[in-house]
């Protein structure tokens, strides 16, 4: 391996390379291929074997074709099929949303509220006529009028729109007001405006169709119409001819008069106001309002059926918009609105919503929108600006060129001033100047009227008639220039009109329309900056040149140029401006800055404490502006980055956006913030010499703002949004290396190494903000951790490779083991996003030769666990699976997040199309390889196989299931893991390697703490306090598992709970993934390096598959989704020792049922109907069947390749009894028809390839293969049943050729034994399905032609028709399946007809062993197992394979002889019992007798079992059983001392009733219940059993205990007698029984007691009271392999009174002695007893008995012995009740001190009496007696020893209640 050679190939051309790759895999693979065949054959007989089973199956073809077909093509089979990928029908891949990861972003866009569309139809007066001179022509209103309209807000008491002046005049009145007017509106010029060169002036003239936008729209929107006329004289004077109106009754009475009369009326006012038009034209004066509302609610929901209101005279006193705001806040009131004049019109106005693809609109700047036509027969729609509030939300970067100024006159106060001796009528002329000399020409540039030019010169505000005082309210839109300078102003001349066109005026010298009154004016710029809001301005009676430069300078003193001021220069003027400008900012803090910048970029010199003063005010900005300006703002502090070199300057840059960051999403307008990254920020040039770049200096500046002594809200809003810093980070390198053609270069030559340092600098300071300060700052720490995440997953793509590894293990290794959860979130996000780069394959898989291509798997050296090498080579993988390893060892949560990192970047894989081949799926699997090392270090984790949704209780699996496994090689020693993650960095010549730079020979090796554990089974404890199972230390008690006490080497522990079913469900979902992409050839490496354990872990792991993905059926799923609320349980039923409904065990389950959790189905976001549990049944259904298909094809693999390691030992071998497992799992658990027809099929090749497996050594596969078949054989399918069948069939014909064609004695007997179990199991065969299969078997028999002239066929009829016999037993198993004491008795009766059958009668008896432990009766199900021992037992002892047999189980249990009477017969031809067997079942036995509390008896086993492993030399499992046997022991000592070990209470059953008991009628048993069994229990469940089985109305309960007389009975009835006894022993029996366990143990005897009198009555005096003792005697010895046994006899014994006094003093005098010398006296006990002892009345208690048989005159009535006796007790009773109040006194405290010297005066006075009854000094036993002189009676007491020839061992015979 180290003689390495290179050889160079050169190709001329890409196709000639290609080809040259071709040939030389080609070459490898068949030298590869011949390699491993060689291997696998290993040795030279398994051709032999070969081509035995070929033959063998090719006389198979004559009869059973298909069999033969299928088994041949199975392996072929399994692979060709096209299958569906496994994450397609994962319920989390159909959750998983990738639009999420890259979040869309928009460029900038105008965006708009809620847009209107207005037509203007019509105004029309009721005063009309024809205008025409001639008279001819439409009628029509009799002067021209002006409409305006406005948007007005009254809830925000404000105007919301600009104004849009329409003109609905027709077009003959329009014509009334003169050219010459038009010209005087509109001069000339020739300032050029964009609109004009865009579209044709005309088009715009005469607008009606208007668009308004409304942001915030609401109810209190009104639209507002303003109607003007031509000045004419006052509104109210004006405005008469409109409003009279005649009553409509007179008007038909005098229609014509009326109608002349109007006609007048309408002709003079159409002279005067052709007057006015002809002179006046350019003049306008208000004259009407009316308002209508937009919407009907916040919605926006334009309310289209609202209508104008009536046409209001204007009140010339309230013109302004303040004015109207408070008319329309009165509008909805009527009362109010009724006082208003109206004028009689109607203005028909329509509003509409805009359509998205609306056409033919300009904008506010008349720049039209897309889809224009641009012809003069266009109808255009203009746009009106909205003044949208000035707040952040509403705002929106500009991405239109706008600038726009709104000029407001208010108000000018005239009525002081003596300048001019006319100012009345006063018209203001607004201009925009450029220049204060004489000649100068006002700018185009004001937006005109409708009929007029586009722009204009001049514009004239509404004239008040004789008002020297007038208000406005006109708006005068202006466009300002680009480039605004100090002389741009705002010009206002003062006009007053003469109104007056009397004819005397004729006589004068021309006609003066207008004098001018007065100047005014308004720069523009103060301070650079436009002015803006209300302006108070003086006014000039004269208009010097230069005006602009008047300056005051105080005390009567000025500047500039003479000027005579109006009223004393007062400010009479007020104004006001709106200023709408995408160019010029109104906020002086961006003014500022904008300004400072400007003046540097034209050369000016940069002072930094300047720049740094005006960055420190950006912190003050608006809101709205900030937002408005955004990219502008941003763009002009990069420059600044790039172009400062002070680090103060740097830092306060970095400052101010990061307020700008937060302000946006403080606002919820991040999404400018993307836009802004994407589409606007563009890097500045980069001139080395010059500029710095932007990715740089941030770096350094937001590393500098991370320090620790920095201002931690700076930093904390830096990390909250530091994604935004992340991108223009990104995006900057990429301009740089495209723009700088650096992409070309080496990655490593791309950025210099000072960006490099600074990067590293910079993610080393972000760690302790990410990893310590999470607490306080918890979203800006998991922000900062994302963006980190995002911003290294983007350098893979510019950067150095090396480099980037190297800050991803910088990162990680700031983390540990046992960090907090949010840590590890954190840590798990960063793999997360860094493992979903693009490249991500590429980045794992560094290639030495060629473009890539993916090479051999044999040159791979393929890792399966995470050794160093593979860390080196594979990276991120290495790093993801290493951190997933470490996270397995962290609680549930942690465990959860690892697991969904890796399964969906997993699932991610499988769906890239770019990796959609089956060579590419291949190839990535080999990256996940160590995925099965994982798996396999917490293979007892994952091995959890229940999948119901009750909890995994460990007491049910591992703790019960394999008590007596063996432990790891080294029990006391758990594999190290490591503390901390600290020492994972890889050096740095490993990024070296990685990237290029180094040499990729250096002699460093990486620590990447990849830890290979040990086997982490058995004794590992859990350090998952919160989800491990609060069962675990209890159960630890109660099963034999030794790892109890384990220590370890480090401080750390290697967790050993299992995990939950989703973590199981994820992680089994990569593995199979990884299975069924990975080649055969990787496939085959790994079980060619894995060990034998490794092997079986890894068959467990698969076998788990099965288990976990198995199909629960529509109603299971249905349920689940469903989910059940939790069940309260009362608290008896949480206390009692066990319950014994007729369920039995099952209550344990019904709680852990009510904790059921619908979080287990594979989907809980599904909603609950049919359809959903339809599609997620159909979905676990497939997942299911694609699951076994997967390990089909795993297992078909294996058995072809390692056969001769499977048929070591003739196939009985540890590696062949897992994988058998597995196919076992495939029949035990619910499968598709699909599956089950592959599986069967599987089989068949199976039985073909290892028949010695089935057909020699021992018979538990072939009899697991049978019990399993035969279940198949009653399937509901009719093809499954079929499939069974011929499988079935194809086991006994293949054995029969195995054995030269002789017979088939192991199946046939193995079917048997399966038929019994499935009838013992109650699985409910025996139907005609059942039937139907064995037919099918038949007529194989029947019909296959090869085997005519041989016995099978008439033994297969045998064996068909033996199974139907065995089936006669179902009936009634079936009929008994709810009444566990007669299931038992049958089966216990089938195992006796079985004597002569070894195997037949185990099976029976296991069978009994599984209904006990199901019905909690653990210490039967231990006596079975002692029997099923004893049986193998003798029988290996009869075949002289083992020296003791039955008889040495006799000091267990006396009952084992039944096991002597085994008679040898045909039926032991096929027993393979052996001493392993033996082992194994006297293991079992230890189990169970553990489990049932009798720990005593676990020495009788082991003594037993010790003896072969010391002759075996087996010390492992010598030491196991001697710590198991020190365990027992200790346990011993701890019941004894605590007494609370209950072993059962028994009880007398009598049944009655022939009609309903049969057989059992007029029988007595005795029943042992477990624990503390109250005799109301037993009693209520037997009632329920047999009311359930004869109905409740015929069964009844004898309460008495009494001799019952059947003649006395009702023959209508069922009668049940229950009677609680105790056990018996006699004298010396008791003497020998010194224990209590061996009272409890091996007992036939009971005993119960009745009350009786000789008149008859059941109670009466102590004198006449007498006592029936019944015994009863059981046919065979508690404990036994049933739980009721059959009374043999009965014997009664009278007692007198006065044997019954002795009787119950003695009792007591034992009681007392109890309590006294228990180790922890109980107090309350002891003062009970003492009460009933010494506190009695005068005629109870004890002195009532020494009254009636101690007397003289009582003593000579009764026998002298007992007198003599009952003497001997009293005296007893005497000394223990001194000893217990000694004892009491002290244990008592002082609150009881008073009650205890009560008790010791009436003990004295008892005494007392005692002494003058007996006529003997009774002696009280006071404290101060010596301890010594009683010491006799505490230590009798404790041993048991009899002081006196009382009665002993009757204990109480009343039930526990």
């Amino acid at each position: 391996m180290q003689d390495k050679s290179s050889y160079l190939l050169a190709a001329d051309c890409e196709l000639e390379m290609e080809e040259w790759v071709t040939t030389l895999n080609k070459i490898l693979q068949l030298n590869f291929e011949a390699a491993m065949q060689e291997k696998r054959n290993g040795e030279s007989h398994e051709d032999d074997e070969q081509s035995k089973m070929e033959s063998s199956l090719s006389s198979l073809d004559s009869y059973f074709p298909e069999i033969a077909k299928s088994t041949r093509d199975a392996e072929m089979k399994f692979k060709s099929e096209s299958r569906v990928k496994l994450f397609v029908l994962d319920p989390d891949a159909q959750k998983l949303d990738f639009s999420g990861i890259e979040p869309e972003v928009k460029p900038f866009e105008e965006k708009f509220g809620k847009k209107i569309l207005v037509k203007c139809n019509d105004l029309s007066f009721n005063l009309q006529s024809c205008v025409a001179e001639n008279e001819e022509g439409p009628t029509t209103n009799v002067e021209p009028f002006f409409v305006t309209l406005s948007l007005f807000d009254i809830k925000n008491n404000r105007k919301i729109s600009a104004d849009f002046h329409v003109d609905l005049n027709h077009v003959s009145v329009r014509h009334m007001i003169s050219n010459a007017t038009q010209q005087l509106m509109n001069a000339s010029g020739d300032y050029l405006h964009r609109a004009q060169d865009i579209i044709h002036e005309s088009i715009l003239q005469y607008p009606k169709q208007v668009i308004f936008s409304v942001t915030c729209p609401h109810p209190d929107i009104f639209l507002v119409a303003r109607i003007e006329k031509v000045l004419q004289g006052s509104v109210t004077h004006c405005a008469e001819p409109y409003m009279k109106s005649s009553d409509s009754s007179k008007m038909l009475q005098r229609c014509q008069q009326y109608s002349s009369k109007r006609k007048k009326v309408a002709q003079k006012v159409l002279k005067n106001a052709k007057q006015a038009c002809q002179r006046l034209g350019q003049y306008r004066m208000p004259f009407a309002w009316a308002a209508r509302t937009l919407f009907k609610d916040a919605s926006g929901t334009l309310d289209k059926n609202a209508r104008f209101s009536a046409l209001y005279r204007q009140d010339s006193n309230k013109l302004s918009n303040e004015d109207m705001l408070k008319l329309l806040a009165d509008f909805r009131k009527p009362e109010k609105m009724a006082k208003l004049p109206v004028i009689l019109g109607n203005l028909d106005i329509t509003i509409d919503n805009v359509s998205p693809d609306f056409s033919n609109y300009v904008n506010s700047s008349y720049i039209p929108m897309k889809q224009f036509e641009n012809s003069t027969k266009t109808v255009v729609t203009f746009e009106v600006e909205e003044f949208v509030p000035c707040i952040p939300k509403h705002s929106q970067p500009f991405t239109i060129y706008n600038n726009h100024l709104y000029v407001y006159p208010k108000h000018l106060k005239y009525d002081s001033q003596k300048s001019f001796a006319k100012a009345r009528n006063i018209a203001v002329c607004i201009e925009f100047k450029d220049s204060d000399e004489e000649d100068s020409l006002p700018l185009k540039c004001i937006y005109g009227r409708p009929g007029g030019p586009v722009f204009t010169r001049n514009a004239f505000a509404n004239v008040l008639h004789h008002h020297q005082n007038p208000e406005f309210y006109d708006e005068i839109k202006i466009e300002l220039p680009t480039q605004l300078h100090g002389k741009h102003h705002l010009f206002f001349t003062f006009y007053h009109v003469s109104c007056d066109n009397s004819s005397k005026g004729s006589t004068k010298k021309k006609d003066v329309i207008e004098t001018q009154v007065g100047y005014s004016w308004l720069p523009l710029l103060k301070d650079g900056r436009v002015v803006t809001n209300e302006q108070h301005m003086p006014v000039s009676a004269n208009l010097p040149s230069g005006y602009l430069s008047y300056q005051e300078l105080g005390i009567g003193k000025h500047s500039g140029p003479e000027i005579k001021w109006v009223d004393g220069g007062k400010p009479l003027l007020k104004i006001s401006t709106h200023l709408v400008s995408t160019v010029y900012t109104q906020d002086q803090h961006l003014h500022n800055f904008f300004e400072y910048c400007q003046k540097t970029e034209s050369g000016a010199q940069a002072l930094g404490t300047d720049l740094v003063k005006y960055l420190k005010s950006l912190h003050a900005m608006e809101g709205h502006v900030v937002i408005a300006f955004l990219p502008t703002i941003l763009n002009q502090l990069f420059r600044v980055l790039t172009r400062t070199t002070q680090e103060e300057v740097t830092v306060n840059v970095t400052r101010v956006i990061i307020h700008i960051v937060a302000q946006c999403h403080e606002e919820g307008l991040d999404s400018y913030l993307r836009s802004y990254v994407k589409y606007a920020y563009k890097a500045e040039p980069y001139i080395a010499s010059e500029y710095k770049t932007v990715h740089e200096e941030l770096t350094k500046s937001m590393t500098t703002i991370l320090k620790p002594s920095a201002d931690f809200l700076t930093s904390n809003k830096l990390l909250k949004y530091s994604w935004f810093f992340f991108e223009v980070l990104i995006k900057s390198m990429a301009q740089h290396l495209i723009e700088n053609a650096k992409v070309k270069l080496l990655r490593n030559q791309r950025f210099p190494a000072s960006f490099h340092h600074a990067v590293e600098t910079f993610v080393n300071m972000l760690m302790p903000h990410i990893t310590q300060k999470y607490r306080d700052n918890p979203e800006a720490s998991k922000n900062g951790n994302h963006s980190l995440a995002v911003f290294i997953k983007r350098c893979f793509t510019f950067m150095d490779r090396g480099f980037v590894f190297k800050q991803i293990n910088n990162y990680i290794s700031c983390f540990a083991p046992g960090d907090p959860k949010t840590l590890f979130e954190f840590k798990f996000e960063f793999l997360r996003v860094v493992c979903n780069h693009e490249h991500y394959i590429p980045l794992n898989l560094p290639m030495p030769f060629g473009k890539g291509r993916i090479q051999r798997y044999q040159d791979l050296q393929l890792d399966y666990s995470l050794t160093d090498e593979f860390c080196k080579n594979h990276f991120l993988v290495g790093l993801l699976l290493r951190e997933v390893g470490n996270a397995l060892q962290e609680f549930r949560d942690i465990r959860q997040i690892a697991i969904s990192v890796l399964k969906n970047l997993m699932i991610k894989h499988s769906f890239d199309d770019r990796y959609a081949s089956k060579s590419h799926q291949a190839r990535i699997a080999t990256l996940y390889l160590p995925v099965f090392g994982l798996l396999l270090e917490n293979v007892q984790r994952i091995n959890v196989k229940d999948v119901s949704p009750f909890p995994v209780n460990p007491s049910s699996s591992s703790a019960k299931d394999e008590p007596l496994s063996m432990p790891a090689a080294n029990p006391l020693v758990t594999p190290q893991k490591s503390g901390n993650t600290s020492d994972t960095n890889l050096q740095k010549d490993l990024f070296g390697v990685i990237s290029g730079i180094a040499s990729p020979y250096t002699s460093s090796t990486p620590n990447v703490n990849c830890v290979r554990h040990a086997d982490s089974r058995g004794s590992l404890i859990s350090t998952d306090s919160g989800n491990s199972f609060p069962e675990r230390h209890s159960d630890k008690n109660n099963s034999l598992d030794k790892n109890q006490h384990c220590g370890t080497l480090g401080s750390s522990v290697v967790r050993s709970d299992k995990f939950d079913q989703t973590e199981i469900k994820s992680l089994l979902m990569c593995f199979l993934h990884i299975l069924k992409s990975m080649s055969d050839d990787a496939l085959f490496t790994y079980w060619n390096k894995a060990s034998t354990s490794e092997l079986m872990d890894f068959f467990t792991i698969t076998e788990v598959c099965l288990h976990q993905f198995q199909y629960m059926g529509k109603r299971y799923i249905a349920r689940n989704q469903e989910g059940l609320g939790p069940i309260v349980h009362d608290r008896k039923s949480q206390t009692l020792p066990v319950s014994r409904n007729r369920t039995g065990m099952m209550h344990a389950r019904l709680q852990q049922l009510s904790s059921l959790d619908n979080s287990l189905t594979f989907n809980h976001s599904y909603g609950h109907s049919d359809a959903d549990v339809l599609h997620q049944s159909l979905l676990e259904a497939n997942i299911a069947t694609e699951v076994s298909l997967t390990t089909l094809d795993t297992l078909s693999l294996f058995t072809m390749t390692f056969k001769n390691q499977l048929l070591t030992d003739h196939g009985h071998n540890p590696l062949m009894k897992k994988v058998f497992d597995v196919y076992l799992c495939f029949l035990r658990k619910n499968q598709s028809e699909t599956a089950l027809k592959t599986v069967f099929t599987a089989l068949r090749a199976l039985i073909f390839k290892f028949p010695s497996a089935f057909y020699e050594g021992r018979a538990d596969m072939c009899a697991a293969l049978c019990y399993e078949i035969l279940k198949c054989c009653n399937s509901k399918l009719s093809s499954i049943r079929t499939e069974a069948s011929q499988l079935l069939y194809f086991l006994m014909r293949n054995n029969f050729d195995y054995t030269g064609k002789k017979s088939f004695v192991r199946t046939h007997l193995q079917v048997i034994i399966s038929v019994s179990q499935l009838i013992a199991d109650v699985v409910g065969i025996g139907g005609t399905r059942f039937q139907q299969s064995l037919s099918i078997i038949n007529n194989c028999a029947n019909n296959d032609r090869l085997i005519k002239h041989t016995t099978f066929s008439s033994d297969v009829k045998d064996l068909t028709k033996r199974i139907r016999t065995v089936l006669m037993a179902t009936a009634q198993m079936k009929e008994h399946e709810n009444d566990p004491e007669m299931l038992v008795d049958l089966q216990y009766s089938l195992a006796k007809s079985y004597a002569s059958t070894p195997e037949l009668r185990k099976t029976w008896l296991d069978s009994m062993a599984r209904i006990h432990v199901k019905n909690g009766d653990l210490s039967e199900a231990a006596i079975c197992y002692v029997h099923v021992a004893a049986l193998v037992a003798e029988y290996l002892t009869r075949k002289g394979m083992f020296k003791q047999g039955c008889t040495t189980f006799r000091i267990i249990t006396p009952n084992i002889d039944e096991e002597a009477s085994m008679m040898e017969d045909v039926g032991m031809q096929d027993v393979h019992f052996n001493e392993d067997v033996l082992m194994e079942l006297l293991e079992q036995c230890a189990d169970g007798l553990w489990k049932a509390e009798r720990y005593e008896l676990i020495a009788d086993i082991y003594k037993l079992i010790i003896p072969i492993y010391e002759k075996r030399r087996d010390f492992e499992r010598l030491a196991h059983l001697y710590d198991t046997l020190h365990r027992a022991y200790s346990k011993v000592t701890e019941v004894m001392h605590t007494g609370k070990r209950l072993l059962g209470t028994y009880f007398r059953v009598a049944f009655f009733g022939q009609g309903f008991f049969e057989d059992e009628d007029g029988k007595e048993y005795i029943y042992k219940e477990p624990k503390l069994t109250p005799l109301s229990e037993i009693s209520q469940r037997l009632h329920k059993l047999y009311s359930d089985k004869f109905g409740s109305e015929n069964v009844r309960m004898i309460q008495d205990s009494g001799k019952v007389n059947p003649k006395d009975l009702d023959s209508k009835y069922a009668y049940i007698q229950v009677t609680h006894v105790v056990p018996y022993f006699e004298e010396k029996e008791l003497q020998e029984r010194k224990t209590e366990f061996e009272r409890t143990h091996n007992i036939r005897r009971f005993m119960f007691e009745m009350p009786f009198t000789q008149s008859g009555k059941r109670q009466g005096g102590v004198e006449e009271q007498c006592k029936r003792r019944t015994i009863l005697t059981a046919i065979h010895c508690f404990p036994y392999v049933k739980k009721r046994i059959p009374v043999m006899y009965q014997h009664h014994t009278d007692l007198n009174p006065i044997e019954v006094a002795i009787d119950e003093m003695s009792k007591k005098v034992a009681e007392l002695r109890q309590l006294c010398s228990s180790t922890e006296v109980d107090m309350i006990k002891l003062q009970l007893k003492l009460q009933g002892s010494v506190s009695v009345q005068v005629n109870a208690g004890p002195l009532a008995y020494a009254r009636a048989f101690l007397d003289d005159t009582n003593t000579k009535k009764y026998p002298d012995n007992k007198v003599k006796l009952l003497k001997e007790v009293f005296r007893q009773f005497v000394e223990a009740c001194g000893l217990a109040l000694g004892i009491n006194e002290r244990l008592i405290k002082e609150d009881q001190l008073e009650y205890q010297e009560e008790m010791k005066a009436n003990y004295r006075e008892m005494a007392k009496e005692l002494s003058e009854i007996m006529h003997e000094q009774i002696v009280p036993v006071e404290e101060k007696t010596s301890v010594m002189s009683n010491s006799l009676h505490i230590f009798n007491a404790i041993s048991g020893t009899p002081t006196s020839t009382a009665v002993h061992g009757i204990p109480s015979s009343s039930s526990v209640a």
